[in-house]
């Protein structure tokens, strides 16, 4: 098992299309997921359709490949990944 921090950033465009399809993902991959902190902005008037996931992913560089795949599948995600190595 790898010692690096692997960090993806899940950039949605449209949360409340994209929502389900993304957390079917996430459901794939849950056993992968150490740390889930989700961002966006919201005020009194409003809550951002946009929105920001980080994810701290357990496991081999390869199944983070294939999460940000599955992630990138569904139309208005976008997926960078961020490696801290020791």
């Amino acid at each position: 098992m790898s010692d690096d921090h692997i960090i993806l950033g899940v950039h949605l465009t449209d949360r409340v299309s994209e929502a389900t399809k993304v957390q079917a993902v996430f459901t794939q991959y849950g056993c992968n997921i150490k740390t889930r902190v989700g961002l966006h902005d919201v005020d009194a008037t409003q809550c951002s359709p946009t929105g920001v996931i980080l994810i701290e992913f357990f496991g081999e560089q390869a199944e983070a490949d294939q999460m940000a795949a599955a992630l990138q599948q569904v139309e208005g995600v976008h997926v960078k990944s961020m490696v801290f190595g020791h």
